[in-house]
């Protein structure tokens, strides 16, 4: 019988990416909301592709931005966003 699995920490920053099948990649990103121009950190998904591209909501005006990532081969990421109207 294998000994049974390490349940995940409670506290997010705890976890360990590599033992939790995660990548190397950037997490967040600082970002210049288009419309209000306050800056906000975003959440990144380095799992979710060498090229992405989604629609997410400022913080602070709740407007709707289009999300432009790119990672390069060592995991850094490129991040724009762009007002979802243009």
């Amino acid at each position: 019988m294998p000994p049974p699995r390490k349940p995940p920490p409670s506290n997010p920053d705890d976890f360990d990416d590599d033992a939790f099948g995660g990548s190397d990649g950037e997490n967040s990103a600082p970002v210049e909301c288009p419309y209000c121009g306050e800056t906000v950190e975003i959440t990144l998904d380095p799992d979710g592709g060498a090229t992405q591209q989604y629609v997410q909501d400022c913080e602070v005006c709740c407007r709707p931005w289009q999300v432009h990532v790119s990672y390069d081969a060592d995991g850094h990421a490129s991040v724009s966003v762009t007002a979802q109207d243009d």
